[in-house]
Order: structure tokens, then sequence, then C-alpha cells
């Protein structure tokens, strides 16, 4: 008898999936009307609803201006149908070449194996610095 994965298990595959480029992967996991916030002061702070929107306004940003961007996680902590994921962004502005270092914390809601509910922490004058020419 197999058992389904827990909410722990498919958030670690989705930060696996996002670590080699499988973008549709990590878009599976999501709610077709998940709420997806970015931090305020982010480049790309905000909220977003849908895969789409994350897609279009969060993803393709990262693919296309950054240079080498990860989001690696160190830690996840298992809270049921909430769970945080612990790390730090990696990567390089291309518009300024300035390399960025930021620790986050990440925040998912989950129901029925879908997350429905994202939150982005960051120290965003780290980021801010890599955009600054």
């Amino acid at each position: 008898m197999s058992q389904s994965p827990d909410n722990l298990d498919l958030i670690r595959a989705a930060y696996a999936a996002f670590a080699r480029g499988d973008v549709p992967a990590v878009l599976g996991l999501m709610d077709e009307n998940i709420a997806w916030r970015e931090a305020e002061g982010f480049p790309y702070g905000g909220l977003y609803h849908g895969p789409e929107a994350v897609l279009n306004n969060v993803f393709m940003k990262l693919g296309t201006e950054w240079e080498g961007y990860q989001a690696k996680a160190e830690e996840f902590i298992d809270g049921g149908d909430t769970c945080v994921v612990l790390g730090a962004y990696r990567g390089t502005y291309l518009a300024t070449g300035k390399p960025m270092e930021a620790p986050f914390a990440h925040v998912w809601k989950m129901r029925d194996g879908k997350a429905y509910a994202f939150r982005q922490y960051t120290d965003t004058a780290l980021v801010q610095r890599a955009l600054e020419a």
C-alpha cells in the first residue's frame, strides 16, 4: 500500500524542481486560485492570484533579469497544513552586474495536496542593493 506524499514532501519536491529549472512542476503544486504574496520592497512585490500570474510576474522575471538566480532551501519546518521554508536567495542582477545574497522565509498554506497561499519574507534591502546602478 503506497502512502500519498505529505505536504512537506510536496514542498521539498517543489524546491528541488525549481533548482533544476522545472517550473511546470512548481506551478503544478499550486491551487488554481493560489494567493502568492511577494514582499513589499522586493522587485516583484505584491499579491498575485493563480499560477499564471505567478509565472508571468515572478518566475519569468527571475529567469530573465537575473543570472544564476537560486532560492536555496536550507530548512523545512512541518506545521501540517502550514509549512515554513528557510533559506537564501542568490544571483546576479543582469542590469547592474551586482550579486545578491539574502535570507528568506517562505510560508506555504496547503489544502488537499495543493498550495493555496504563499508568503515571502526577506531582507529586501539586500536585494535592492543589487538593483542600484
